[in-house]
Formats: structure tokens, sequence, C-alpha cells
């Protein structure tokens, strides 16, 4: 009965919703386009693909490598990617090009789905992460096809949150195939919800299987060939709304000791480029833009990275890796991409989408938290001063990395043996 009041709602709300979509179009004018693929309006494809939906961007590359390991053992395998935004599929286009269909994903309306399983008709569905959505499930268990959540976390935040509505969480992880967690914890949280618990499998979590490529390393050789080689760098990755002020005043405080350091600041969302920009000409700082190739002369303090697919290789031409998300309420990104590369990393207390990961990164000496912007200035200075202590940092962090591998696998061997039963 609730999924049934929950859906009238979300038809009557869809006027609103549709508004929304062109409301955000106004800054990013590509929310404007394909509208129609989130009502199921998509053209038929190859027989059978692989669904796999993964939210933005961070779970798009958070999928990368199973998608590229399955392209590779089963290069027969039609694969489908859905996305809910526009960065996501810019970003799905970067990785795979025309190896894999993007779509955006339905709305999740019982004749949206219906219509896009119409023509999609897919053998399977992987679900990144935890993108649970009531109508989605019950669809695909209606037209029995399999749904594995991999990579799966929850957070106790999140778990509160499904708890509070029962009666729909409940069904929908009855209707599940398997759930991949991530932890221990984030599957028991899962089996509190009601999932039963011989549909649950710990994999670990496959960004720790993330592949540093050489084309990221050489980009950042290049990066800092343009900065300066002896400049010391610090780059704060997928920043949000607020954290770039800190970060500014905090650039204007170690500059006092350290006059040549260049703050590499790279947005997590491409509408807000201009704005960080701005902040920054309004903090009497010179600013550098990626996207025009400006020169970064000794005057330049900030170095603006406002392109999208580059922030690993801003990451390889760093000294220190500041991880954004985290000086907000916004849950914190992912810390292993700079890890993986051998920087030592910083990140705010807010880090609830990471907090496994991130508590043990910490325990492993490779990460630093910091509850405030004194003692982000603070472990900042600690670092800029002391080039022994961030290749120590820097190496127990990519020790860390390298020590966890071995998920991608274990979910390959999920999702290969879905696919066989669903055949």
């Amino acid at each position: 009965m609730l999924r049934v009041i929950y859906t009238l709602l979300f038809y009557l709300a869809l006027p609103v919703v549709l508004m929304r979509l062109w409301w955000r179009g106004r800054r990013a004018p590509a929310y404007r386009q394909r509208w129609r693929e989130r009502l199921g309006h998509v053209a038929s494809g190859p027989e059978a693909p692989l669904w796999i939906h993964a939210v933005s961007v961070g779970e798009t590359v958070a999928i990368a490598p199973l998608v590229e390991l399955l392209l590779r053992r089963c290069p027969e395998q039609p694969i489908v990617l859905t996305t809910m935004t526009p960065t996501g599929a810019e970003r799905a286009r970067t990785l795979f090009g025309d190896r894999v269909r993007h779509l955006y994903c339905p709305w999740d309306l019982p004749h949206a789905l219906a219509r896009f399983h119409r023509r999609i008709r897919p053998c399977a569905l992987v679900v990144v992460e935890t993108e649970l959505w009531p109508n989605l499930i019950k669809s695909c268990a209606d037209r029995n096809v399999p749904v594995l959540i991999a990579n799966a976390r929850l957070s106790a935040r999140s778990a509160r949150g499904y708890r509070r509505f029962g009666a729909l969480t409940g069904p929908m992880l009855q209707r599940l195939h398997l759930v991949a967690a991530q932890h221990d914890a984030d599957g028991e949280r899962f089996i509190e919800l009601g999932l039963p618990r011989e549909k649950l499998r710990v994999t670990g979590s496959i960004k720790f299987d993330i592949e540093v490529k050489d084309e990221w390393r050489q980009g950042g050789l290049r990066l800092r060939q343009r900065w300066g080689r002896e400049r010391p760098v610090l780059v704060a990755g997928s920043t949000h709304e607020g954290e770039d002020r800190i970060l500014l005043e905090v650039l204007k405080t170690l500059r006092r000791h350290h006059p040549q350091l260049l703050l590499v600041l790279v947005p997590r969302h491409p509408e807000r480029f201009a704005t960080v920009w701005q902040q920054c000409r309004d903090a009497g700082l010179a600013v550098a833009r990626h996207s025009l190739g400006e020169p970064v002369t000794n005057e330049v303090s900030v170095y603006l990275g406002d392109t999208m697919g580059e922030l690993m290789a801003f990451y390889a031409a760093a000294d220190i890796a500041f991880v954004g998300g985290s000086l907000v309420p916004r849950g914190g990104h992912n810390p292993l991409e700079p890890a993986a590369l051998g920087k030592p990393v910083l990140m705010g207390n807010e880090v609830f989408n990471f907090q496994s990961i991130c508590d043990a990164l910490e325990a492993s000496g490779g990460l630093q938290k910091v509850a405030d912007t004194q003692r982000l200035e603070l472990e900042l200075e600690k670092l800029l001063s002391d080039e022994h202590l961030r290749k120590k940092q820097g190496e127990a962090a990519r020790t860390f990395v390298e020590q966890n591998r071995g998920a991608l696998e274990r979910l390959y061997q999920e999702v290969d043996a879905m696919i066989g039963r669903a055949e």
C-alpha cells in the first residue's frame, strides 16, 4: 500500500520534477537534453544487455574496473550503462566511448520503467552502491530480471532513513538477487532492514582495485612542468560550496611561510567553475584556469581545474591531496584515488559516505582527518615543512590500497554467475 501511495505522489510531483530539470539546465544545459529517456523513451538495442546503473560521476568511476573486466572477458555481452546526471554521462563517454551504450535511467515510475524494459530487455541489473528505488526493483522482479547491488555501502545515517519507511524497504530488499557489500557493517545493516542473509556477500570495496594509469602519471608530470617543479602543490579535489572559501583562507595563511605554495582547486560540479573562479578573484588571489591554458606565473597562487575527467592527473601532480565534500556535510568523496598514487591525504570529519575506508586509511597512517580550519592549517603546515613526513604518509596510503585489493574479482564472479542464471 505504501508503494502505491509513493507512486501516486511521484506522479503528482512529475510536473515539478520536470520543471526542476529545466531549471538546472540554466547552468548545465545538458540537463535539458535527452530528457525523454528519463520517461523510458529509448531506442531498442542489442538483445539481452547487462544493465548497469551508476548514479553520477563517483559511481561511474567506481564501477569502471568491473565494466572493463566484463568487456575483456565477455566481449559478446552487450552493456547498457545508465546514470542520472549529465556529468555521469560525460564520464561514461570518456571512459568507455561506444563500447558501452549510455542512457539516462528512467525515473521511478511504473510506466516509464515498463517502457524502458520493453525497449531494452535487460538480462540482469547491477546497481552501483546504494541506489534503491522500490518501483525499479519491482519492475525487474516482475520480469524475472535479477538485481545485484554492487559495491554496496549503507551508512548508519542512511540505514536510519530507510528504516523510517520499512514497509517500502523490506519488500524491496526481499526482491533482490544479491547484495555484494563493501564491509561486514554494511551487510549487517542491510540484514537489519530485511535482506535475507543468504542474499548477502561481503566482497570488499572495488575502489581498492583502482588501476593507476600511465596517462595519469604522465599528465601529472606535464602539469608540474607548467606549474614549476619546485613549487609545493596542494590539490583539493571534488570540493563543494563552502569548502573553497575555507581553502582560500587557509592558503593565505600558509603562504606567509610557504610563499610559493600553489592551491589547485577542482570543484565537484562543473556549474560551479565560474563561481569558484570569481571567489578566487574576490579573495584577491591570482588564479589561472586550466580550461583556458592560462600561464602559471610565480604570482599565481590558485590553479582552477575547471574541466572534467582530469582529477587523477591533478592528484598525480600533487604533493598533498585534500578530498572534498568532507568539510561540509556531504559525506566526502573517494580518498583511495590520491592514496593509490602515493599521496598523503587530508579530509574533514564529514566522511559518512566512506566511513569505514577513511577510518582504516587513517589507522594505516595514510590519512589525517581535520575537524576545522585551524586543524587543517596545522596539518598542512606539518606536511609542507617536512618532506620525510609527506613521503611516509604517502607510502602508507599507497600500501593500504595495495593490501586491500581483490574485491573486483569477487564481484565479477558474482555478476558472471548471475548472468549465467539469467540466461
